[in-house]
């Protein structure tokens, strides 16, 4: 008996859960996917993510959810546009994950880490018999039920229409001779500034960079880790997502420079650093 229920769990697919509702509400849609699915096979990814920020939202769960075995069901529920025109949607990856959640940007980079995708409009009527209370939760009425019947291996086509994924209209880092702009894309917990400025822009030896956030210039050193960094002083070092972090060691660098995600920012190094700092 132990081992059958063992094989039909492993038959289950793995769901992930990210959204920025608290744990209250994601409550409720775990409740419906536990309804459905063994518990072994529902993995909360974080619920703290920053209320009603698609962008920042995208980024972070791209970077956890791409991890995970091919064949995941991801669901994502940062929905400020709950209740309107933008679609509710499951994506068919080409790794043969699925991606489910509102047609809002959201679901973009994780996509297009997996390959790329085909996307369905939900169908309520399609994806659960009991009926929606009313428009503002959809991560529980809509979207929890559709990952828990792909999690189950009924296909995406039974669950709606063809559709298309809708492309943010956000612009990714510009790279320059001697440097970069882009911009801040994730404040962590700690306070710690992550840019979508790939690391692998810098040269082998940078030296100290200046940096434009907040309205200021600034020149800050390159650190190799938190410990390197003087204490309370600004750094700028590779973060653990492949791109360049301002940190400020046992502080936060939010409240040092005074801004949190969605801040422009540019580098510069080299020649162009050391010319700009002659004329300061």
């Amino acid at each position: 008996m132990a081992s059958r229920a063992r094989r039909r769990s492993a038959a289950v697919r793995l769901v992930t859960l990210s959204s920025d509702v608290g744990a209250a509400y994601a409550a409720q849609m775990k409740a419906v996917l536990l309804r459905e699915l063994p518990p072994e096979r529902v993995v909360d990814l974080a619920h703290d993510l920053r209320a009603h920020d698609v962008a920042e939202a995208a980024f972070v769960v791209r970077a956890m959810a791409e991890r995970f075995p091919a064949g995941t069901v991801h669901l994502v529920v940062v929905d400020p546009g709950v209740g309107g025109h933008r679609a509710p949607l499951g994506v068919a990856c080409a790794d043969g994950s699925f991606a489910v959640g509102p047609d809002n940007g959201v679901l973009v980079p994780l996509v297009r880490a997996l390959g790329g995708g085909t996307a369905y409009r939900l169908d309520p009527r399609r994806v659960s018999a009991t009926p929606r209370v009313g428009t503002t939760f959809d991560g529980r009425d809509l979207f929890a039920p559709a990952a828990a019947r792909l999690a189950l291996g009924v296909p995406l086509d039974r669950l709606g229409r063809r559709s298309r994924l809708s492309r943010p209209a956000t612009t990714g880092p510009r790279r320059l001779p001697h440097g970069a702009v882009g911009r801040v894309v994730h404040a962590d917990r700690f306070g710690n500034l992550v840019t979508n400025v790939p690391t692998a822009w810098l040269p082998e030896r940078p030296g100290a960079l200046l940096v434009r956030i907040g309205g200021r210039q600034r020149r800050l050193p390159r650190a190799a880790n938190y410990e390197a960094g003087a204490a309370r002083r600004p750094v700028v070092l590779g973060s653990s997502f492949g791109t360049l972090e301002i940190a400020v060691p046992r502080g936060r660098a939010d409240d040092r420079l005074g801004v949190t995600a969605g801040a422009p920012v540019a580098f510069a190094w080299g020649p162009t650093a050391a010319a700009r700092r002659r004329k300061g």
